[in-house]
């Protein structure tokens, strides 16, 4: 089953925590003392620099690199990158709210979340895959049927998506997910020539995990939004978009992944040309005659 789900996202970065485990025997004395540490404290020791974390457990900085490199990463900061992923599939609500009170400290916030934000975008157009984009356009384009999916807090950018695509097309069904045997109810029919847009951030939920399988395995095409290689749902995606959503307080950023969308939405557009035209002049007629719209204020 697609490598068994690409090794359940390479066992959520390795299982760290096993990953740690298994090399203690062979770890210096300094070296031991980090990983103990890093064991017991992994929602603190995610966001140190290497030389605070080497104060910390009485070793050097140096030590802190080369146990990153025992463990198999190129140095500290793609170990510290793997646990914060690690973390942010484990912590609570409330140990969520607890870090980012730390990491924001005396800054202003209002600044801060917004400069944090910008990054994120940028960092997501490094990390979009061009073909990736385009075959999702084109797939969705051409789609029989279009299902969107997304679970939690990722159901507001999925409803975005599907008002957008509702004016586009006629052939959208937006899965609502307010338990796990409806969603499998409204995706029964789900086939070859159909697209599941499907959206998945940390902490993952099992509903979309085992909604995205069933539609891969009914041979769906697959277009995935969620933040990297190793999510759950990545190993089932014909077409991976990735997208920065780390932590901003007990709920993630959703600025670049509502990027990624609205950059679908204009390519999708652009692709129906004429079509989607005339379909938007007809919209637009119905709206006035039902008076959406406030026409008082232009």
């Amino acid at each position: 089953m697609l490598n068994e789900q690409k090794n359940m996202g390479e066992c959520m970065e390795q299982d760290l925590i096993g990953l740690i485990e298994s090399k203690m025997s062979g770890l210096s004395k300094g070296q031991k003392r980090i990983a103990e540490y890093i064991i017991a404290n992994y929602d603190k020791a995610a966001y140190m620099t290497a030389s605070k974390l080497g104060a910390l457990v009485d070793v050097s900085e140096s030590t802190v690199v080369r146990f990153a490199n025992v463990l198999g990463f190129e140095g500290y900061p793609e170990l510290q990158q793997a646990m914060q992923a690690f973390i942010r599939t484990r912590l609570t609500s409330f140990q969520r709210v607890e870090i980012t009170n730390k990491l924001i400290g005396d800054a202003e916030i209002l600044d801060k979340v917004l400069t944090d934000d910008i990054d994120k975008i940028k960092h997501t157009m490094s990390l979009v895959d061009r073909e990736s984009f385009k075959g999702a356009v084109d797939k969705i384009v051409r789609a029989r049927k279009i299902y969107i999916i997304g679970v939690r807090s990722a159901s507001s950018l999925a409803g975005f998506l599907n008002f957008a695509f509702r004016m586009i097309f006629d052939n959208v069904c937006f899965v609502q997910t307010t338990s796990g045997s409806e969603i499998f109810e409204q995706i029964m029919d789900i086939g070859e020539n159909d697209v599941m847009f499907a959206i998945s951030f940390p902490r993952y939920s099992k509903r979309i995990i085992d909604a995205v399988a069933f539609a891969r395995r009914a041979g769906a095409d697959v277009v995935a939004l969620t933040d990297g290689e190793n999510s759950p749902i990545a190993a089932y995606a014909n077409q991976l978009l990735i997208a920065q959503s780390d932590m901003a307080s007990f709920v993630d950023s959703l600025v670049a992944p509502l990027s990624i969308i609205n950059a679908i939405v204009v390519a999708v557009a652009k692709e129906k040309g004429e079509k989607l035209e005339k379909r938007l002049r007809q919209l637009e007629n119905i709206w006035d005659d039902y008076d959406v719209y406030d026409k008082a204020r232009k």
